[in-house]
């Protein structure tokens, strides 16, 4: 199969299992929330974020709560989600920053929102398409996995993919292409042991082609 009508039938097939699915899967309310959820998701699932960020939004219900928190107590409400320090520390830098330049609003310039504390460009990208809806690509571990296993990047830095993928697919896709990768991800071509047998891309991988 030509590389190209392999990528148009991956998006066709994409599509036609996960509809088109540009649901994020991080729970939130407003943007602020949504940067916050997604700096506590860097090595953590979204599952476990999804526990944690009710009861840290009722405790600091606003941009300048997290901005004078004690970091000490936000360690603790934010502990299950791993490197607990560091994310604190950048929560509590990140919100003061917002309050200094931003007047407390979430900005939608890329370089703008990687300058803040924990910010890179997943989680930048995560922002500005899921509340902006910027075509976008978020490269996390499923779409770095399953954009390498389907041949679509040969790279293992996620800043190289993400602009090979932007190259390689229709802008109009790139927000959804993660939404639909994670869902796979997480239900067929698993880390450990992808279910080849299930999965209806897998002709579509060059090992099949």
């Amino acid at each position: 199969m030509k590389f190209d009508a392999r990528v148009k039938e991956v998006i066709e097939l994409l599509d036609e299992n996960y509809k088109i699915n540009t649901k994020c899967h991080l729970d939130y309310n407003t943007p602020w929330q949504l940067l916050i959820a997604t700096i506590l998701s860097a090595q953590c699932t979204d599952a476990r974020v999804n526990i944690v960020t009710p009861g840290l939004f009722e405790k600091y219900p606003t941009v300048r709560a997290f901005a004078e928190a004690n970091v000490v107590e936000l360690e603790v409400a934010v502990h299950s989600t791993g490197f607990y320090h560091n994310k604190a520390r950048n929560i509590i830098l990140c919100t003061r920053a917002l309050l200094e330049k931003h007047n407390g609003e979430v900005p939608s310039d890329i370089d703008e929102l990687t300058a803040l504390y924990g910010v890179g460009r997943k989680t930048a990208n995560v922002i500005r398409g899921n509340i902006y809806n910027i075509p976008s690509i978020v490269v996390d571990t499923h779409v770095k996995r399953i954009s390498k296993r389907i041949g679509f990047t040969n790279s293992v830095d996620p800043v190289k993919i993400e602009f090979e993928l932007m190259k390689l697919l229709p802008e109009d896709y790139w927000i959804r292409y993660n939404s639909q990768v994670i869902v796979h991800g997480r239900n067929i071509c698993l880390a450990r042991r992808a279910r080849c047998e299930e999965c209806f891309l897998n002709h579509c991988c060059p090992k099949n082609s």
